[in-house]
């Protein structure tokens, strides 16, 4: 036999309710609890109270029950790889990828087109939109190339360009009876973010630039205020706490003062 236990070793054994839970594992509950909110499946009470009992939590055991009735609840524990595996790290080197991007172009004749989410941005995307509009959302999309650069044509139009925080534009279209959005350009980039460089024509018609954060990350600095807040009133409840134990013993102290004078007082009088 060539398995693990005739080998001398001991397999890994699946997680049980009594397992620790990771600071992982309770993020990955959390954002199970965020996609429900964003699909009106929890609202905002149950939200809070399910993402409280979500960083209370200590054991799968305890994570379990908060998301058995959403559509990832059907299994007992959260999985747990059990190799050590490298993770993107999020960071820019890691989305700009190489190759050929996932879409190059996209049209909207009295229509509209969308592109968003984890796509990746080819070195040139071209898009048209005649009577119609279009929406090129770059905030979770991959780069094959550190500068892309996004032709757009709108003739009685409209494209909506959104770039991430962090992410350099240039702006380079021409607009007739119409116009591009140069708002965003100048801002500097971070260190090995990638360039993105807006060009095109607009006739009657505009392209817009928008730099917006991530539903995700929207949630992220929510949680981070509310926990702020939470930190905040604990810390006055702490203080208040102290306050009236330092009251409380200095009146018992003085309680106590007080019945030694009339203890040594009544020993003076007898003698």
């Amino acid at each position: 036999m060539t398995d693990a236990v005739s080998s001398g070793g001991t397999p890994p054994r699946p997680p049980g309710p009594e397992l620790r839970a990771s600071d992982a594992d309770r993020e990955r509950v959390s954002e199970v609890l965020r996609d429900a909110l964003a699909e009106g499946r929890l609202d905002m009470e149950e939200f809070e109270e399910r993402l409280d009992a979500t960083y209370k939590a200590r054991t799968y055991g305890e994570l379990a029950p908060i998301t058995r009735d959403l559509p990832v609840g059907q299994v007992v524990a959260p999985k747990v790889d059990m190799l050590k595996r490298p993770e993107p790290d999020g960071s820019w080197a890691s989305r700009i990828v190489g190759g050929e991007g996932s879409s190059t172009w996209a049209v909207a004749v009295m229509s509209g087109f969308q592109r968003k989410g984890r796509w990746t941005v080819p070195r040139r995307f071209n898009c048209f939109a005649f009577w119609g509009g279009g929406e090129l959302d770059l905030r979770e999309a991959n780069f094959a190339d550190g500068e892309v650069e996004i032709n757009c044509v709108a003739i009685m139009g409209g494209v909506q360009v959104i770039v991430p925080p962090g992410v350099e534009v240039v702006v380079r279209g021409i607009g007739i009876m119409g116009g591009f959005d140069h708002r965003e350009q100048g801002v500097p980039g971070e260190p090995g973010a990638p360039r993105v460089v807006v060009t095109g024509f607009a006739f009657w018609g505009g392209v817009g630039v928008e730099r917006k954060v991530t539903r995700a990350e929207r949630h992220r600095l929510r949680e981070e205020r509310r926990q702020q807040r939470l930190d905040r009133r604990e810390a006055v409840r702490e203080l208040k706490e102290s306050v009236r134990d330092d009251v409380r013993d200095a009146h018992w102290r003085m309680i106590g003062g007080h019945h030694d004078m009339m203890r040594d007082r009544r020993r003076r009088g007898e003698d």
